[in-house]
């Protein structure tokens, strides 16, 4: 069944049928009824949804939408409201005593009805909210013709994305290289037919780029004939088609037939001929796969630009090595800066910024995020106001709002607002997620995956896949439709964000649902009733005063807050009682109340980074929690009540530790039984001494582990544990911590590792890595800890294939390290610290062929920058940390012997400790750092004249 803003609330009224129906108490048949009436009306909605993406409805149909949703939120609270009575009431007189109550239990709800009435009564609306439906045309969506399509406009009949075809190209500096990249394979390469898909944001500057190459002399004087087709999402193949004709045939050719005919007649006439045809706005595979056929391969030269959002749809277009796939970036604060200026000051000035004008100016720069359409827009605007700190500061203050109000800014949201209405239903609300962050708030996937479960956006999995692989594939489609972006960290985890248009954009189409009320130092207005989450930002004060009693809010989730209390907790579990998800990450938060155990709906609780040191026997109550995350807090014990929640999936509770060091306080302690929680697939971070239980026992109770970290691993226990964890097929993180630093650990106990495994620390001493290392072919991510091997780990490691990110720490007691020819041919970010034997590090040179991060130091014994780093053509920073004196003076840009062997890498920071554990940092060639160094010379001498 296609999914709709209905799909949840019918998965809840299936589930209450099948696993509670003995206490539904002569209601079951009310409510299966009511689970067939949703059944019915679904692909009505989803033809008004297709309706409304395509901007075909009519705001009569709009507030049917509405009017439904309300009623799903109905049924949603009447159901959460019945399994929190029926929950409190098996706590208070016992599970034998509620079932027999469970009656009694629905009438409390609305005092006046019971169950049947009140489903009988939503059935009525429901009929007559079809009703109307159906007056307004709305139909089955199947009953829609395949070949009915629209072209999207805005009100005023003008498509909203013409201006992004008349921003004055020669301002558009920030394409330029690849503009002579897109011309240099147009005018040359090979013969045959060759495809350039230009991909990137809405509003990047593809569109402006491609018409760009399109009207480029040299392009001209190549080709003989030429077509431009704007195809958007909602294009119709045949007027496509047609189009292509009319621009390419220069007789006066019929253009009516069929596809097949069209197809056939442009085959025909482009077989011997030079052409460029650009494809503009593409959003689906499809599109591709028939108009290919219209295009021939010939021998004469023929070209194709594509411009698109959807990175996997330039994928697919790729058929031979000769296409290209350009990705257009964010443009840099230098060239945002010099389109701002050309744009905004284009008539005085000669172009440049006032100096008064420059902070402010650089400030609303800032806010367009390197997005070249709104830098556009933007300074467009501000090039018709007076040149005034006032005006600007003005327009700087209310930029958010102008965007969404301005008609001028306006197309720029609706412009963007097209990926969110080509996105499939299922997408929409995880994609909407994000307007719940603060701005420039990067989310780490596991978190927001695990969110979406707990909201019910992943309601189903597939074929064997879990429900957090199906949310990673949503997300991998919202990073491909370039909608997220994010940034990798050891190899495997992607921290994620969008870009703050976006998430204005966002917001606005949520406010429209109501279902996310922010409150912030700036918004406390009162919680609309119908709000179904709360995104608190920078304060608590007040808040409790702006939620009604009885709240129907379902999530809260707390950012950058100053103060929270244990009695803000109890009182806000008091007004809303039907929570699924909070989120304190990184709250003042000392207490978890006893009261959280009321809150028996709830599947997700995160009090990462929390001062919290003792969970509250109460959090046995929690019977549907699903995520439990108490990384970094202050908790070293679990209560044995933990054991009861059976629907627990990620239980973390990683110490605020140093990496680099074993210590025995490190770990949380738990208790027999663990192993009954059968659902977990996160288990962190367990600490395997002292024990007093089968620990292996345990372990391999646990089939559908994908996350594990044990601490206080000793040689007496190695051999247990490395034989549970080679039975865990589904595992992807390890982490092992020896109990201390001297304790050698015989890892080559596992005959075979886990298959799936992508990230690995280990922290442990060693004799020699573990024969199966080099098996672990989908590792991305290793961490190695204290190691002090005596041979090179590299020659082990340089052939994983997967392998993005290497981090050794006192890792290898040798003198040389060597990156051998075609080794690690995948590694983005290397690691070396503290490996205080080495005096040389030898790269050959198609060694870390795509290396874009190095940090290594403190190396005693190593005088001077290795020549072979040369070789790392690909490297954007360098960062060095506490190196000795001399070698920091040699690669200093003033004469410094070493400097050309850095001269190519960006950015070069240097690193050296002041405190315990605090650094301070200093840039290439900097006052500062000359300073430190002359600090150092003169701390030398005079170290050596007391001897």
């Amino acid at each position: 069944m296609a999914e709709t803003f209905l799909s949840p609330v019918i998965n809840k009224l299936g589930d209450l049928l099948a696993e509670q129906a003995n206490l539904l108490n002569g209601v079951q048949k009310e409510v299966s009824s009511l689970k067939d009436e949703l059944e019915i009306i679904q692909p009505f909605v989803k033809d008004a949804e297709a309706k409304l993406s395509k901007r075909e409805v009519s705001e009569a149909v709009m507030v049917w939408l509405k009017q439904l949703r309300d009623e799903a939120d109905r049924i949603e609270d009447i159901i959460d409201e019945y399994l929190y009575h029926l929950a409190k009431r098996h706590h208070e007189r016992g599970f034998i005593d509620s079932l027999r109550k469970a009656g009694d239990c629905f009438r409390s709800l609305k005092g006046r009805h019971d169950i049947a009435s009140e489903i009988q009564y939503i059935k009525k609306s429901l009929s007559e909210i079809l009703e109307r439906g159906l007056s307004y045309g709305l139909r089955p969506l199947e009953q829609e013709l395949s070949s009915s399509t629209v072209t999207k406009v805005d009100a005023s009949g003008v498509d909203p994305q013409l201006g992004s075809l008349f921003i004055e190209e020669e301002e558009l500096v920030g394409i330029d290289s690849t503009f002579k990249e897109v011309i240099r394979s147009l005018v040359e390469g090979p013969s045959t037919r060759l495809v350039i898909s230009l991909i990137g944001l809405g509003g990047i500057g593809k569109t402006t780029l491609a018409k760009k190459a399109f009207k480029d002399d040299a392009v001209r004087q190549h080709f003989e004939f030429f077509a431009w087709i704007t195809v958007s999402q909602s294009y119709n193949m045949e007027k496509v088609l047609k189009s292509m004709k009319n621009q390419i045939c220069q007789e006066n050719e019929d253009t009516s037939g069929t596809i097949e005919e069209l197809i056939e007649f442009l085959r025909h006439y482009l077989k011997k001929k030079r052409y460029v045809v650009v494809f503009d706005d593409v959003w689906t595979i499809d599109f591709w796969q028939v108009i290919k056929h219209a295009m021939p391969s010939n021998n004469t030269r023929a070209r194709i630009i594509i411009t698109t959002r959807i990175s996997a749809l330039a994928s697919a277009v790729k058929d031979t090595s000769y296409d290209h796939i350009h990705e257009l970036k964010a443009w840099s604060p230098q060239l945002s800066w010099a389109l701002f200026c050309k744009k905004a000051f284009h008539f005085e000035f000669d172009g440049c910024c006032p100096k008064e004008l420059e902070q402010l100016s650089h400030d609303i720069v800032s806010i367009c995020q390197g997005l070249p359409l709104l830098i556009a827009v933007v300074a467009g605007l501000l090039s018709k106001k007076e040149k005034t700190k006032l005006e600007w500061q003005r327009l700087l203050d209310n930029l958010n709002y102008a965007i969404k109000r301005n008609p001028c800014l306006s197309a720029v949201s609706e412009i963007l607002s097209f990926s969110y209405h080509d996105l499939p239903y299922h997408l929409r609300s995880c994609f909407l997620y994000f307007g719940i962050f603060p701005e420039d708030y990067s989310v780490l996937d596991e978190r927001l995956c695990r969110l979406w479960i707990s909201e019910d956006f992943i309601v189903k999995s597939k074929g064997n896949k879990t429900l957090e692989q199906v949310a990673e594939e949503y997300l991998s489609d919202l990073i491909q439709r370039n909608l997220v972006s994010f940034e990798i960290e050891n190899g495997v985890y992607r921290m994620c964000r969008v870009h703050d248009l976006i998430r204005d954009m966002l917001t606005g189409i949520d406010e429209g649902f109501n279902s996310c009320h922010i409150v912030s130092h700036e918004n406390k207005l009162r919680v609309e009733e119908k709000s179904r989450r709360l995104s608190i930002h920078g304060t608590t004060k007040d808040v409790l005063n702006l939620i009604r009693d009885d709240s129907k809010i379902r999530s809260i989730l707390l950012f950058n807050i100053d103060e929270l209390n244990e009695s803000f907790v109890i009182h806000l579990v008091t007004k809303c009682k039907l929570l699924k998800v909070l989120d304190f990450e990184n709250a003042p938060l000392h207490n978890i109340p006893k009261e959280i155990g009321y809150l028996f709906n709830l599947k997700y609780l995160n009090l990462k980074g929390t001062p919290v040191k003792m969970v509250p026997k109460s959090i046995g109550k929690l019977q549907n929690l699903q995520t439990f995350n108490l990384d970094q807090s202050l908790v070293q014990e679990l209560p044995i009540e933990i054991q009861k929640l059976r629907h627990l999936r990620h239980l973390e509770v990683e110490p605020i530790v140093s990496t680099y060091s074993c210590d025995l306080d490190h770990g949380v302690r738990i208790h027999e039984g663990i192993g009954s929680l059968e659902e977990l697939q996160t288990l962190t971070s367990l600490r395997a001494y002292p024990i007093t239980f089968d620990l292996k026992k345990e372990l391999e109770r646990l089939r559908q582990l994908r996350i594990l970290s044990i601490y206080q691993v000793s040689a007496e226990t190695d051999k247990a544990i490395g034989a549970s964890i080679e039975k865990m097929n589904h595992l992807e993180e390890l982490s092992l911590k020896a109990v201390n630093e001297d304790d050698i650990l015989d890892l080559n106990c596992i005959s075979s590792p886990p298959p799936l495994l992508r990230y690995f620390q280990l922290c442990c001493r060693l004799h020699k890595l573990p024969n199966w290392m080099s098996k672990l072919q989908n590792l991305q991510g290793l961490d190695l800890f204290l190691s002090r091997l005596t041979n090179d780990p590299l020659k082990i490691l340089k052939e994983l294939p997967n392998l993005a990110f290497l981090g050794m720490y006192q890792t290898y007691d040798g003198e040389e390290l060597h990156f051998e020819e075609d080794g690690f041919r995948k590694l983005k970010h290397l690691i070396l610290r503290k490996l205080e034997g080495l005096r040389v590090v030898k790269i050959d040179r198609r060694a870390l062929p795509r290396l874009e991060k190095l940090r290594f130091g403190p190396f005693p014994q190593m005088k001077k920058m290795p020549s072979d780093i040369l070789h790392l053509t690909n490297l954007i920073s360098l960062e060095i940390v506490d190196m000795p004196r001399e070698f920091v003076i040699g690669l200093q840009p003033d004469g410094g012997p070493d400097y050309l062997k850095i001269e190519h890498v960006p950015s070069v920071i240097f690193w050296y400790k002041r405190k315990w554990r605090i650094y301070n940092s200093y840039k290439l060639g900097a006052p500062d750092l000359l300073e430190l160094l002359q600090e150092q010379a003169t701390s030398s001498i005079y170290d050596l004249a007391l001897k």
